[in-house]
């Protein structure tokens, strides 16, 4: 095991000094009690260094642009753009999560979801490569599409559903996989797009923003990367920007760990902490809204007004057998089409319990329009709903009071 806090030779002061070297990196040993536990305690317990003696369990942020340095720097901690203790303890919480029970996983956290993906495209993508990536994902995704094309980088897409993907690797360099999709919330099969992808030489990359580590877990499902955007539920309390990188090829991960420190993408220390205590109550919070979620969803099945309604947990859902393969949870978020753009604003004004708010997987409820900020190829009344952790029967009725008082 790593060495305690208060005993590692290269610590800062204050105990927060975890392991250190590739030890720090890719985490501590696999405890095999630990690898085999439930994800509530993984949860509460992922990343926290050794018990040391009046030591806190979870140590405060370090706050550090440079560490005393004498001689040569054969230590973790050199420069804080490299390497910070708290980035160390949230990265081996993240990969605990990601790929737990097997060693040689690396984490890698960043300032945003955005950070994290640019980093694995930009480092693993060269001048006449290819890649190819979802036409339904995360709306910034043309973005990224337009300054790879800048770059000399080719770039197919296709839709998430029916593995589409499939139609268009040939040649290809990385694939990039966002299941479910964001805000369509279409399923595709990760095992499935892994291999075929591998067959042809190249790597997979899969967003598990929405599924969070405990609905899926990509890199056991044959992915050499897992990312996300740590905003969204992993953290749940939508006042932190963060995101990460998990995958087991050295090269590739270095390649990634270069691009953060030449780019100078790194989370603030506060940030990370915060990251670190929130993970605790993962599981409860994925819990309660996906039970939550699901009802909603019900609910609105029943609605004749309703209508494009999509959340991978309903039995008749177009990806639930799928999802049911290879998730164990099914995401805080449904999504739904009114009949007109003013019928959706007047549900949106109409709610008393959700905040007319854009992200997801907070604690407590949002939803919005998704066609006012352009970029999803959505209808005008299209809805996207993120559940949180309200009583269940008490958002069911507001959401359904609320469109009674829209129909007016």
């Amino acid at each position: 095991m790593s060495e305690s806090a208060t005993g590692d030779a290269h610590g800062v002061t204050g105990g927060a000094g975890p392991a250190t070297g590739a030890a720090g990196r890719a985490g501590r040993e696999i405890d095999p009690v630990a690898a085999g536990a439930g994800d509530g305690t993984r949860a509460v317990r992922a990343g926290l260094p050794e018990p040391a003696k009046y030591e806190p369990t979870l140590p405060g942020p370090v706050f550090a642009a440079h560490y005393h340095l004498p001689g040569d720097p054969t230590g973790p901690y050199t420069y804080g753009r490299d390497e910070n203790p708290t980035w160390t303890l949230l990265e081996r919480a993240v990969g605990e999560l990601e790929s737990p029970g097997q060693g040689g996983a690396e984490t890698l956290v960043f300032a945003s979801g955005m950070a994290a993906i640019s980093a694995v495209l930009f480092s693993q993508l060269r001048a006449g490569d290819v890649c190819v990536l979802p036409d339904d994902g995360y709306q910034a995704l043309p973005l990224v599409r337009a300054q790879l094309e800048t770059y000399g980088i080719e770039v197919r897409t296709a839709p998430t559903g029916g593995d589409a993907q499939l139609d268009v690797l040939d040649g290809a360099k990385l694939l990039w996989i966002e299941t479910p999709s964001n805000p369509g919330l279409d399923v595709c099969d990760i095992r499935r797009l892994a291999e075929a992808a591998h067959a042809r030489g190249a790597l997979v990359a899969v967003d598990n923003t929405l599924a969070t580590p405990l609905g899926q877990r990509p890199l056991e499902l044959g992915a050499d990367f897992a990312v996300a955007s740590g905003t969204k539920q992993l953290t749940g309390h939508g006042d932190i920007l963060l995101g990460y990188v998990v995958g087991r090829d050295p090269e590739a991960m270095a390649a990634v760990r270069r691009w953060r420190k030449i780019v100078g993408a790194i989370p603030g220390p506060m940030e990370a902490w915060l990251a670190h205590r929130s993970i605790a109550t993962l599981q409860m919070r994925v819990d309660r809204q996906s039970a939550t979620a699901l009802a909603v969803a019900e609910a609105l099945r029943e609605r004749p007004e309703v209508t494009g309604l999509r959340y991978p947990g309903l039995p008749d859902d177009p990806a639930h057998k799928i999802a049911a393969r290879q998730m164990r949870r099914y995401g805080c978020v449904v999504s739904f089409t009114l009949p007109t753009r003013a019928r959706a604003d007047r549900f949106l004004d109409a709610l008393r319990l959700v905040d007319d708010a854009t992200s997801f997987g907070g604690v407590r409820s949002t939803a919005e329009r998704r066609g006012r900020w352009g970029g999803d190829a959505v209808p005008e009344g299209f809805i996207r709903l993120s559940v949180g952790a309200e009583d269940r029967e008490d958002l069911v009725a507001d959401v359904l009071r609320a469109l009674d008082a829209s129909a007016a």
